[in-house]
């Protein structure tokens, strides 16, 4: 029995991801930063909402201890409409920066910590196969995840982060990423294996505008519209040994463990490899050449 498209509800679920750990390089050197994106991500946010009222968000705070979740929240109070505000616009600014307060009055200063990308990013996928499997007949559920970071590329999670793009892959879940202070060669792979954007931001100022221009458009347009040429992606792998990037490096055949040096055990799975003899060169016998003497 086919089913009317046309009676189909389809619904965009936006899952956003805010790093604010305090150890940001661009978050130490000018502490408005965070304020300033906190601002642009909430109206971004709500301009999602207004595009449909069958959208869906979600926001995500993650630092270096923690990834969870901002909006929707649990513990959220009765919030009345003010100065004509539409109320769901209210209930997402209000909740946001109520919870973002908590959590950032939770975070210990720890100056060699790495922002837990990788963790945010994996509860968000299981939040978006929730609403999957909750979703009502008849209903259509397009997922799409935003990450809005200015932490350094973290090779420790390499692993975490192929997993992820992968399973994002499968679920049909796009992972846009925005970067506002250096290049990211991991999560661009992301952007790329799932089908989405990624872009570095030339000036914090713009932040809302570059938001509004490249990441709220729906995937299904955006091949209509003039957006910034993709970046040249980088598929090197990270080592497991140094946590660095590795052009040419030697793989575990049993738990697929990347290091750039030979090694006899994997440091991951504890596999013995058998080291190889040496090679025995054989040496060709010369002809002896005999003189006949006459």
């Amino acid at each position: 029995m086919s089913t009317d498209k046309s009676l189909e509800i389809e619904t965009s679920l936006l899952v956003i991801v805010l790093d604010v750990n305090p150890v940001q390089q661009i978050v130490r050197q000018e502490s408005k930063i965070l304020s300033q994106c906190l601002d642009s991500t909430i109206v971004f946010a709500n301009a999602h909402l207004m595009q449909s009222s069958n959208n869906e968000l979600a926001i995500m705070a993650c630092h270096s201890h923690n990834a969870q979740f901002l909006y929707p929240c649990e513990s959220t109070a009765e919030i009345r409409q003010m100065d004509g505000q539409y109320e769901r616009f209210t209930m997402v600014e209000r909740t946001v920066r109520q919870q973002l307060q908590q959590v950032i009055s939770e975070i210990t200063m720890d100056l060699s910590a790495e922002s837990l990308i990788s963790g945010a990013l994996s509860r968000a996928l299981c939040y978006i196969a929730r609403l999957e499997r909750d979703r009502v007949a008849g209903q259509k559920l397009h997922s799409r995840i935003l990450v809005i970071t200015g932490s350094h590329d973290s090779a420790t999670q390499y692993m975490n982060y192929m997993n992820i793009f992968f399973t994002a892959q499968r679920m049909n879940v796009i992972l846009d990423v925005c970067s506002l202070d250096q290049e990211l060669t991991l999560l661009q792979q992301g952007c790329d294996i799932t089908g989405g954007n990624y872009l570095k931001i030339p000036q914090l100022a713009g932040l809302l505008q570059y938001l509004l221009w490249v990441f709220l458009p729906d995937p299904n347009v955006r091949s209509k519209l003039v957006l910034p040429p993709p970046v040249k992606v980088d598929y090197r792998a990270a080592c497991f040994c140094h946590q660095e990037l590795v052009d040419i490096g030697y793989v575990c055949s049993i738990c697929l463990s990347i290091f750039c040096k030979f090694s006899p055990i994997c440091t991951t799975c504890h596999t013995v490899f058998k080291m190889p003899g040496p090679i025995s060169m054989k040496m060709k016998k010369r002809k002896k050449n005999v003189d006949i003497v006459h």
